[in-house]
């Protein structure tokens, strides 16, 4: 079985600028491995209409899942639902069901204002994703979930989303630490890929103070594959003692 692919595609000036450190395709990431779900892009863009909507275009045709983050809240520079729209050519308005939640935030539907309801605004045929911390929603439409920039509401709008989405097998990872630099062992790391086509071993080298090493992970669905790579990792490291 292959797993759903995914692809994030990030929202905001403050990204591009090193205003904000992005945590929210870090967070994306782990909870897809999770839960058989391979992440296979992370985009970021401007605060731009066009942008946003080429964006969309290019993820949403590759992957099965299309994650967005960021810009749809009340100011001006907010314009993510919008360009949402355009991408599928389908009009956008307030939406009943998204104003109550808007106004079951706000606390009193009376004190609404039309920077209130632009959160409120949602593209034709989509579908609400909950939103448990400030309550305002963000919109599954096609195979492309829209939300929030701030980190908590993010996680928290994945936590409601999640379950609804169709998934895989959940990806393993192990991890062999060699106290010896890449160099070493290189070509038996090329051979034992080969070995195993269905897993992916990556190469991390670090420096602990004096020390030179690195950390070979393997990653793949399948336990019994990972456990036979690893004994053969932990072989090559004995030998290499």
């Amino acid at each position: 079985m292959t797993n759903p692919t995914a692809a994030i595609l990030v929202i905001g000036d403050e990204i591009l600028s090193g205003r904000t450190r992005e945590a929210n395709a870090y967070h994306l990431a782990g909870r897809l491995v999770q839960v058989g779900i391979d992440l296979v892009e992370i985009r970021v863009v401007p605060d731009d209409h066009r942008a946003i909507v080429e964006g969309l275009h290019a993820l949403r045709g590759a992957v099965d899942h299309v994650f967005t983050s960021g810009g749809i809240g009340p100011t001006h520079d907010d314009i993510t639902a919008d360009a949402v729209a355009a991408a599928f050519d389908v009009g956008i308005a307030v939406r009943e069901d998204a104003r109550a939640m808007v106004a079951a935030a706000v606390g009193d539907a009376r004190r609404l204002t039309d920077d209130h309801l632009r959160m409120a605004r949602i593209p034709d045929g989509a579908t609400l994703i909950a939103n448990g911390i400030s309550g305002v929603p963000g919109f599954s439409i096609g195979n492309v979930h829209v939300m929030a920039g701030v980190p908590s509401i993010f996680v928290a709008m994945l936590d409601a989303l999640l379950p609804s989405l169709s998934a895989g097998a959940p990806v393993v990872s192990r991890e062999v630490r060699f106290e010896v630099g890449e160099g070493r062992i290189a070509s038996p790391l090329r051979e034992l890929a080969g070995q195993h086509p269905g897993l992916s071993l990556g190469s991390y080298p670090f420096a602990d103070g004096h020390l030179y090493g690195t950390n070979i992970v393997v990653r793949g669905t399948d336990p019994a594959a990972i456990d036979a790579a690893v004994a053969q990792l932990e072989e090559l490291r004995r030998s290499l003692a």
